[in-house]
């Protein structure tokens, strides 16, 4: 009899398919590789069954124990399998951009869920860092695999998923592509395959809102590339520890519209039902790959994990028209938007240290509804009228405070070619404008009534 005596014993060894229909413009071979054949629809399985079996072995996991990890879905799913096969229970926290779709799975398979916000920085004590770490502590004989920082998810890769495709294209891969967002899948492939042939060429996909592509080609950590994006499973605003930029030659970043566009795409023309991200590593590879590859080559790309994931959003139609996915048309650019903005052009700042009541003022007389804070030459902080408002009925005698005591958190740094389906992801309710700097670095304002306005001049 042939049979497995678990379901973590099926992991791995998934399949090559060539892409035909969407690769027809590249020179060479272009492969996938599907990951959602592992059980738990998805790569990390891999790496997920790999941090419970080394922490098993230095003693960091003990029997009736707690797993609690921070994910996007996938590694959950992943460790949850694990943790059903092995005895242990399992609390996942997700932030709030995850899909129901993910959670719901999750619970399924027996993971307490705890869903925090996304839009707080890293360390922030109610992100979903920062709530599995303190979860760690308060909960006595639990184990927390950080997967960002847990050199195991690398590992897993450079010991199964290299190897895999290394066989399989019988040692001719020239060309490695995947998404980036722990790194491990990225990172421990590409330092197998390289070792191997130092001559692949290893491509990561980033989105927008991320800060490694421009952390890989300056050396900079800049804030200013950080803003929130829609996009599950790729880029990231920390620099997790299973990032080797050495591994990486390339980066290209996709927006979240060419992204979910291409999932859909590989479903009806290549009969692939993948997630977002894989739709991202697509776009992004084949827009390298068709500049760079030549008629010998073949690129092989990561389908990290299954469309079931993402029913309630790319593969819903109001989802997409929702967010203006479906429409074929060409975005303008932030740069553009900047061209054509006329009256209040130049950019109007107030110092931290002036008063509220001449923020007030300053908002009146120039017909403005929102101000960037300054000291000296620094963005510190920002003003918007409505919350002014709220807080003046509160405290009428807030008009002679000094704005540096109620202002909210500067305005977020977008680049000056980000088109407006990006920038309409990034200016909310909420978050009511944007800052440029333009090619000569001067800093201009983007807000919701510019957007507008480019959006009805097309």
């Amino acid at each position: 009899m042939k049979y497995y005596n678990s379901i973590i014993e099926t992991i791995g060894n998934t399949p090559l398919i060539r892409l035909n229909k969407l690769a027809k413009k590249v020179k060479g071979t272009v492969l996938v590789k599907v990951e959602y054949f592992n059980p738990g629809n998805s790569m990390k399985d891999r790496m997920a069954l790999k941090m419970i079996e080394d922490a098993e072995a230095e003693g960091l996991l003990k029997p009736g124990g707690t797993i609690i990890e921070g994910t996007s879905g996938n590694t959950g799913m992943g460790l949850a399998l694990g943790a059903i096969a092995k005895g242990y229970k399992c609390i996942f926290t997700l932030a709030d951009k995850q899909s129901q779709e993910k959670i719901d799975i999750l619970k399924a398979v027996g993971a307490e869920v705890i869903v925090c916000p996304t839009n707080v920085s890293p360390d922030d004590e109610r992100s979903y860092y920062s709530v599995a770490r303190k979860l760690n502590q308060d909960i006595p004989n639990s184990f927390y695999p950080n997967q960002y920082d847990n050199l195991s998810n690398t590992k897993a890769h450079y010991e199964t998923t290299g190897p895999e495709i290394w066989t399989d294209t019988e040692g001719k891969i020239t060309h490695y592509a995947a998404g980036v967002g722990t790194g491990g899948s990225m990172c421990g492939t590409a330092k197998y395959l390289k070792e191997q042939n130092p001559a692949v060429v290893s491509v990561g996909i980033d989105t927008y809102g991320s800060v490694f592509k421009k952390y890989k080609e300056t050396g900079q950590f800049d804030e200013k590339e950080i803003y929130p994006y829609l996009t599950e499973g790729i880029g990231e605003d920390i620099l997790p520890k299973n990032v080797d930029f050495d591994q990486i030659d390339h980066f290209v970043k996709v927006t979240d519209k060419d992204g979910a566009i291409m999932t859909r795409r590989l479903a009806r023309e290549e009969g692939l039902f993948c997630g977002w991200s894989c739709g991202s590593a697509v776009a992004g590879a084949l827009t390298w790959a068709e500049e760079h590859l030549k008629e010998d080559d073949v690129m092989v790309i990561i389908l990290p994990d299954h469309g079931t994931r993402y029913l309630g959003k790319v593969y819903n139609d109001d989802w997409m028209k929702a967010r203006g996915f479906l429409e074929e048309r060409v975005f303008k650019t932030a740069a553009d938007v900047l061209s054509e903005q006329t009256g209040n052009a130049n950019l109007r700042t107030i110092s931290k240290n002036a008063s509220v009541g001449e923020a007030i003022q300053m908002m009146t007389q120039n017909s403005i509804s929102q101000l960037p804070v300054t000291d000296a030459t620094e963005f510190v902080g920002s003003l918007v009228d409505s919350k002014l408002l709220a807080q003046m009925i509160e405290d009428p005698q807030l008009k002679d405070k000094k704005i540096e005591e109620v202002m909210d958190a500067p305005f977020q740094f977008v680049p000056s070619d980000n088109t407006l389906d990006v920038l309409s992801s990034v200016i909310t309710k909420d978050n009511p404008a944007v800052m440029v700097r333009d090619h000569q670095d001067v800093v201009h304002i983007i807000t919701r009534h510019d957007l507008l306005n480019a959006m009805t001049n097309y």
